[in-house]
């Protein structure tokens, strides 16, 4: 008896106990959005890669790619991802006088950072799901390299920067004077942030336009956490990533992961050590 090479989609099915009905109509409720979530991380890469284009420019990008897409789904999405909003108002800031955010200057080459709580480095970042996205605010210690405060949420409104900033407060209790660095994303220049920030003595610094190194450390982190953690699993859904992120950077990050320009110490043996260094001091 011959055994065939291939099944039918019936008897595929039949093996696995699963009706075509219900089949059909998990590929209905499921593809579409899978199909939704490919074409958004493109335009995410298009938009990060090329801060300027608008969405008649990020179209054509795709097409090149060999996307089949016109410009009014690519404008749906952008608006839907935040991406329009965001985008304008950080490049419109620098010149439009009637933007009701203000822009602060590139405070971090004047500084000469020899300690914690000296110099903090903010950035936003999305992570992709399967059928979603969620978004990561991140704060690092600019001297250990810590990640002292974080936030996962479903939308980059400045809430989610927010409350990324309070449990960086809360852990760490800075003192007035601290420099606080970001972009000049929409989340950090809004109201509700730079009134946190005023509120606790910060000194507010944002990069310059179109200069992604001024905020180095900040992006090497996110290259850290996408190409050790992120790139490396397929979350099942929001909470998964969340308890597979959050362990990431409190376990292996701070905790396990050398960096060079800290004598290969992990973040926080590294503020051990320096806390080992100034007790003796005092003595």
């Amino acid at each position: 008896m011959m055994q065939r090479e291939g099944f039918s989609i019936t008897e595929a099915l039949r093996s696995v106990g699963l009706g075509r009905a219900g089949f059909y109509r998990h590929y209905e409720e499921h593809e579409p959005q899978q199909a939704d979530v490919e074409l958004r991380d493109a335009i995410q890469q298009v938009a990060l890669e090329h801060r300027v284009y608008g969405y008649r420019r990020v179209t054509a990008a795709l097409k090149q790619q060999e996307w089949e897409v016109n410009h009014k789904r690519v404008l749906r999405l952008m608006r839907a991802d935040n991406l329009l909003a965001l985008r304008k108002r950080r490049y419109v800031l620098t010149t439009d006088s009637r933007h009701p955010f203000a822009i602060y200057p590139h405070l971090a080459p004047r500084l000469i950072v020899d300690g914690i709580n000296q110099l903090w480095v903010a950035d936003i970042t999305y992570i992709r799901l399967r059928e979603t996205f969620l978004y990561l605010a991140v704060i690092l210690d600019a001297f250990s390299r810590k990640a002292v405060g974080w936030q996962l949420g479903d939308s980059l409104k400045a809430t989610l920067a927010v409350a990324a900033l309070k449990k960086a407060i809360a852990d760490r209790d800075p003192q007035p004077g601290i420099v606080h660095h970001s972009d000049r994303g929409v989340q950090y220049a809004s109201q509700q942030y730079v009134a946190l920030l005023e509120s606790r003595g910060f000194l507010i610094s944002m990069s310059r336009t179109g200069n992604p190194y001024d905020n180095a450390k900040a992006e090497s982190f996110m290259k850290t956490l996408k190409c050790e953690e992120v790139y490396l699993r397929q979350y099942r859904d929001r909470e998964d990533a969340h308890a597979s992120i959050t362990q990431f950077i409190e376990e292996v990050y701070n905790r396990k992961r050398p960096h060079s320009a800290l004598d290969y110490l992990s973040p926080v043996a590294y503020e051990n050590k320096l806390e080992a260094a100034a007790r003796q001091l005092t003595v």
